[in-house]
Protein backbone atom coordinates (compact mmCIF):
# COMPACT_ATOMS: atom_id res chain seq x y z
CA UNK A 1 0.00 0.00 0.00
CA UNK A 2 1.46 3.25 -0.73
CA UNK A 3 1.46 6.21 1.85
CA UNK A 4 -1.49 8.66 0.62
CA UNK A 5 0.11 11.69 2.66
CA UNK A 6 4.10 11.31 2.08
CA UNK A 7 4.34 15.38 2.19
CA UNK A 8 2.19 17.57 3.98
CA UNK A 9 3.31 20.86 2.52
CA UNK A 10 3.08 21.19 -1.15
CA UNK A 11 2.64 24.92 -1.11
CA UNK A 12 0.23 24.66 -4.17
CA UNK A 13 -2.34 26.54 -1.48
CA UNK A 14 -0.43 29.84 -0.99
CA UNK A 15 -2.83 32.24 -3.35
CA UNK A 16 -5.31 30.80 -1.08
CA UNK A 17 -6.65 28.15 -3.48
CA UNK A 18 -6.78 24.35 -3.38
CA UNK A 19 -7.32 21.47 -5.59
CA UNK A 20 -10.69 19.51 -5.23
CA UNK A 21 -12.96 17.53 -8.17
CA UNK A 22 -9.62 18.18 -10.30
CA UNK A 23 -9.76 21.77 -10.22
CA UNK A 24 -8.46 24.90 -8.59
CA UNK A 25 -11.32 26.47 -5.97
CA UNK A 26 -10.57 29.46 -3.40
CA UNK A 27 -10.36 28.38 -0.12
CA UNK A 28 -14.03 30.06 1.14
CA UNK A 29 -15.85 28.10 -1.25
CA UNK A 30 -18.91 26.29 -0.39
CA UNK A 31 -17.60 22.70 -0.73
CA UNK A 32 -14.39 23.90 0.87
CA UNK A 33 -16.05 25.16 3.41
CA UNK A 34 -18.85 22.09 4.36
CA UNK A 35 -15.10 19.55 3.72
CA UNK A 36 -13.92 21.88 6.54
CA UNK A 37 -16.98 22.03 8.86
CA UNK A 38 -17.25 18.13 8.42
CA UNK A 39 -13.89 17.86 9.27
CA UNK A 40 -14.34 20.32 12.31
CA UNK A 41 -17.16 17.68 13.89
CA UNK A 42 -14.89 15.15 12.89
CA UNK A 43 -12.26 16.25 15.74
CA UNK A 44 -15.29 17.34 17.82
CA UNK A 45 -15.95 13.60 17.88
CA UNK A 46 -12.57 12.83 18.55
CA UNK A 47 -12.72 15.46 21.31
CA UNK A 48 -15.75 13.45 23.07
CA UNK A 49 -13.81 10.03 22.73
CA UNK A 50 -10.88 11.33 24.25
CA UNK A 51 -12.37 12.44 27.43
CA UNK A 52 -13.00 8.56 27.84
CA UNK A 53 -16.87 7.58 27.15
CA UNK A 54 -17.26 4.54 29.29
CA UNK A 55 -19.95 2.97 27.62
CA UNK A 56 -18.65 0.79 24.81
CA UNK A 57 -21.54 0.82 22.80
CA UNK A 58 -21.82 4.75 22.73
CA UNK A 59 -17.74 4.56 22.06
CA UNK A 60 -18.42 2.42 19.20
CA UNK A 61 -21.35 3.97 17.58
CA UNK A 62 -18.79 7.61 17.97
CA UNK A 63 -16.20 5.98 16.08
CA UNK A 64 -18.22 4.72 13.31
CA UNK A 65 -19.68 7.68 12.87
CA UNK A 66 -15.72 9.34 12.87
CA UNK A 67 -15.51 6.80 10.15
CA UNK A 68 -19.04 7.63 8.08
CA UNK A 69 -17.64 11.61 8.35
CA UNK A 70 -14.60 10.57 6.31
CA UNK A 71 -16.87 8.89 3.96
CA UNK A 72 -19.14 11.25 3.71
CA UNK A 73 -16.50 14.06 3.17
CA UNK A 74 -14.81 11.78 0.30
CA UNK A 75 -18.23 11.96 -1.14
CA UNK A 76 -18.29 15.53 -1.25
CA UNK A 77 -14.66 15.44 -2.57
CA UNK A 78 -15.59 13.19 -5.20
CA UNK A 79 -18.92 12.91 -6.41
CA UNK A 80 -18.99 9.72 -8.18
CA UNK A 81 -18.17 8.24 -4.84
CA UNK A 82 -21.26 7.19 -2.49
CA UNK A 83 -20.61 6.41 0.68
CA UNK A 84 -23.72 7.53 2.48
CA UNK A 85 -26.70 5.08 2.34
CA UNK A 86 -30.14 5.34 3.56
CA UNK A 87 -29.14 2.24 5.62
CA UNK A 88 -26.72 4.41 7.70
CA UNK A 89 -29.74 7.13 8.15
CA UNK A 90 -32.29 4.54 9.32
CA UNK A 91 -29.52 3.35 11.82
CA UNK A 92 -28.59 6.22 12.82
CA UNK A 93 -31.95 6.61 13.56
CA UNK A 94 -32.23 3.32 15.49
CA UNK A 95 -29.59 4.60 17.74
CA UNK A 96 -31.03 8.09 18.53
CA UNK A 97 -34.21 6.36 19.62
CA UNK A 98 -32.72 3.46 21.39
CA UNK A 99 -30.98 5.88 23.64
CA UNK A 100 -33.51 8.56 23.97
CA UNK A 101 -35.81 5.62 25.37
CA UNK A 102 -34.28 5.89 28.97
CA UNK A 103 -34.21 9.55 29.47
CA UNK A 104 -36.67 11.52 31.08
CA UNK A 105 -38.79 13.93 28.47
CA UNK A 106 -37.73 17.53 28.23
CA UNK A 107 -39.81 20.14 29.16
CA UNK A 108 -37.02 23.28 28.81
CA UNK A 109 -33.98 23.63 26.32
CA UNK A 110 -30.78 21.73 28.50
CA UNK A 111 -27.83 23.83 29.04
CA UNK A 112 -24.98 22.54 27.68
CA UNK A 113 -23.20 21.48 30.63
CA UNK A 114 -22.46 18.30 32.59
CA UNK A 115 -18.73 16.12 32.57
CA UNK A 116 -16.43 16.94 29.72
CA UNK A 117 -17.32 13.81 27.98
CA UNK A 118 -21.34 15.27 27.80
CA UNK A 119 -20.32 18.96 26.70
CA UNK A 120 -17.85 17.73 24.01
CA UNK A 121 -21.11 15.82 22.61
CA UNK A 122 -23.18 19.10 22.70
CA UNK A 123 -20.52 21.33 21.27
CA UNK A 124 -19.94 18.48 19.00
CA UNK A 125 -23.94 18.91 17.87
CA UNK A 126 -23.49 22.25 17.39
CA UNK A 127 -20.31 22.15 14.94
CA UNK A 128 -22.83 19.08 13.28
CA UNK A 129 -25.34 22.11 12.64
CA UNK A 130 -22.89 23.88 11.00
CA UNK A 131 -21.57 21.68 9.05
CA UNK A 132 -25.31 21.04 8.12
CA UNK A 133 -25.94 24.45 7.30
CA UNK A 134 -22.41 24.72 5.29
CA UNK A 135 -24.01 21.69 2.76
CA UNK A 136 -27.62 23.25 2.49
CA UNK A 137 -25.46 26.26 0.89
CA UNK A 138 -23.39 23.78 -1.16
CA UNK A 139 -26.48 22.56 -1.96
CA UNK A 140 -28.15 25.57 -3.50
CA UNK A 141 -25.04 26.37 -5.38
CA UNK A 142 -24.82 22.80 -6.90
CA UNK A 143 -27.66 19.90 -6.09
CA UNK A 144 -25.97 16.86 -4.13
CA UNK A 145 -26.28 13.82 -6.01
CA UNK A 146 -27.24 12.16 -2.55
CA UNK A 147 -29.42 13.22 -0.74
CA UNK A 148 -28.78 10.84 2.42
CA UNK A 149 -26.31 13.17 3.17
CA UNK A 150 -28.08 16.13 4.13
CA UNK A 151 -30.35 13.59 6.37
CA UNK A 152 -27.45 12.14 7.93
CA UNK A 153 -26.22 15.51 8.97
CA UNK A 154 -29.42 16.20 10.05
CA UNK A 155 -29.93 13.19 11.79
CA UNK A 156 -26.58 12.95 13.29
CA UNK A 157 -27.06 16.60 15.17
CA UNK A 158 -30.07 14.93 16.56
CA UNK A 159 -28.44 11.63 17.89
CA UNK A 160 -25.38 13.95 19.05
CA UNK A 161 -27.66 16.01 21.55
CA UNK A 162 -29.60 12.54 22.57
CA UNK A 163 -25.46 10.73 23.42
CA UNK A 164 -25.32 14.12 25.23
CA UNK A 165 -27.94 13.50 27.53
CA UNK A 166 -27.14 9.79 27.92
CA UNK A 167 -23.85 10.62 28.99
CA UNK A 168 -25.33 13.27 31.25
CA UNK A 169 -27.69 10.46 32.78
CA UNK A 170 -24.59 7.96 33.14
CA UNK A 171 -22.51 10.21 35.25
CA UNK A 172 -25.35 10.62 37.21
CA UNK A 173 -25.39 14.80 36.61
CA UNK A 174 -28.42 16.88 36.93
CA UNK A 175 -29.44 18.84 33.71
CA UNK A 176 -29.61 21.95 33.99
CA UNK A 177 -32.71 23.84 32.09
CA UNK A 178 -33.00 26.89 30.78
CA UNK A 179 -34.42 29.05 32.80
CA UNK A 180 -36.24 31.67 30.64
CA UNK A 181 -38.26 32.87 33.78
CA UNK A 182 -35.19 34.12 35.81
CA UNK A 183 -36.05 37.80 35.60
CA UNK A 184 -39.20 37.28 36.62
Amino acid sequence: MSYRLSQIYTRKGDDGNTSLRDQRLPKNHPLVETLGAVDELNCALGLALSFGIADEKLQAQLTQIQNELFDLGGELAEPKYHAITEEQVLRLEKNLDEWNSSLPPLKEFVLPRGTPATVACHLARTTCRRAERKLVELHREEALKNPQILRYLNRLSDFLFVAARSLAQQNHCEEKLWDHKRGE
